[in-house]
């Protein structure tokens, strides 16, 4: 098996699924989840069909946001981040979440699988869920 040197990024895809309005949900996943993508959030598995009803909720209350990669590393086919997502959500209020991240390349250079764990910065106590509310 081949693997690309190039690759996706959290940064990227983050900002294509929640902060690029009118960009097509399932055109902006294909462009950074392989078909067999799967994620599991806090102990949560999702596979990619759940991961985008996930996507799909959170484009609902999301009104805009930025996200801060602060460490970054990339091996292969493995990759690493610990970054900060701060949302703005419909309803004004913000939400920032720190996390970390694992995960693992397809050989195209997309994700195949993420493996994360949040912690809630700011925001409401609802808003602890964010990470995996559907």
């Amino acid at each position: 098996m081949t693997f690309t040197a190039v690759h996706t990024d959290i940064r990227t895809a983050l900002t294509d699924l929640l902060l690029t309005p009118g960009l097509d949900l399932d055109e902006a996943a294909d462009r950074h989840f392989a078909p067999d993508y799967r994620q599991r959030t806090d102990g949560e598995w999702a596979d990619r069909t759940e991961f985008l009803a996930h996507i799909a909720h959170l484009r609902s209350v999301v009104a805009g946001g930025s996200v801060e990669v602060h460490d970054e590393l990339t091996d292969g086919t493995l990759y690493a981040d610990r970054h900060t997502m701060t949302i703005t959500k419909t309803d004004g209020s913000t939400v920032r979440m720190e996390v970390y991240l694992f995960a693992e390349f397809a050989p195209d250079g997309r994700f195949r699988r993420i493996e994360e764990t949040t912690l809630m910065l700011e925001g409401a106590a609802s808003d602890r869920d964010l990470g995996s509310a559907r």
